[in-house]
């Protein structure tokens, strides 16, 4: 096994800082999107090609990991532009929810 310190450092020897003073985090906003604009989950898996599961966890938890592609998917789905779909927000907003 690697032990952690050498992954940091490897890390940071191709550039990589990890900024102890970025208190930012992206949230989605599908869900509040999707309810503006009148669409369920089921129609919004449905025009975005996207399982129902997947939507369903997005809703659960708006700060996960999602890919740019889809990302793109659900923009295209609500026809809005990907930015509508998220936003910055403070790490201790996340951790009062």
């Amino acid at each position: 096994m690697i032990a952690l310190s050498t992954v940091k450092e490897l890390l940071q020897s191709f550039g990589y800082q990890q900024s102890e003073s970025s208190s930012a985090m992206i949230r989605l906003k599908v869900e509040e999107v999707a309810k503006a604009k009148g669409v369920s989950m089921r129609q919004l898996a449905k025009r975005s090609g996207l399982v129902y599961n997947t939507i369903r966890l997005i809703y659960r938890n708006p700060y996960r990991p999602l890919s740019t592609i889809t990302l793109d998917k659900l923009a295209k789905a609500l026809e809005v532009d990907a930015s509508v779909l998220i936003e910055s927000v403070p790490d201790d907003e996340k951790e009062a929810q």
